[in-house]
């Protein structure tokens, strides 16, 4: 199993405006349409990353306990489903109803969400706030495969209390998340 670590985009990044299929609920989502009162978090995952497979749950309860203060969440996957169809969207719908997820789960089929942000592996996080833009992007924790490391989603928790507090998150708390690649379309 190779561990890909994500790109760090500048800080102050805008979120990009998107518009995608939410496999769950089957309608389009935008942005606009998810972004939070207080901040908007955006993570790309995969049905088959054993990185992702690893956190979703601790994921799940994060979003559950933020949501209530302002956050609001969003999940993204942009695996090109021809090489690796286990990541496609009724695949994302079915491990969304698994694990109750309290977010819209979208496919980014052209991948230009992902390659606006950069990203580079799953499971990766991005925090955005109205005022600032992109406030952190980096790892959940540092729960991985193979590591006996619970998994608590301490860096993601304290990004979300520092924006949250308005508070800058510094830079040498920003680590790259690994996992695996983000798998790209071949032109």
């Amino acid at each position: 199993m190779s561990r890909t670590p994500s790109n760090m985009i500048p800080l102050g990044t805008p979120a990009p405006d998107f518009a995608l299929p939410d496999t769950v609920s089957g309608t389009t989502t935008t942005f606009a349409d998810i972004a939070g009162n207080n901040a908007t978090v955006v993570m790309f995952i995969c049905n088959h990353c054993p990185y992702v497979l690893q956190i979703i749950d601790e994921v799940v309860t994060v979003a559950r306990s933020y949501q209530t203060r302002g956050v609001a969440f969003v999940a993204m996957s942009c695996n090109d489903i021809h090489a690796y169809p286990q990541d496609a969207p009724a695949q994302m719908r079915a491990l969304a109803r698994q694990h109750g997820f309290s977010f819209p789960y979208v496919y980014d089929e052209t991948q230009a969400v992902a390659r606006a942000l950069d990203a580079a592996c799953t499971p990766e996080f991005y925090v955005f706030t109205k005022d600032a833009g992109c406030v952190y992007r980096g790892q959940f924790d540092s729960a991985r495969p193979g590591r006996d490391v619970s998994v608590t989603g301490s860096d993601l928790r304290g990004a979300l209390d520092a924006a949250l507090a308005g508070k800058t998150i510094p830079e040498a708390r920003q680590i790259p998340s690994q996992g695996c690649n983000i798998k790209w379309k071949v032109a």
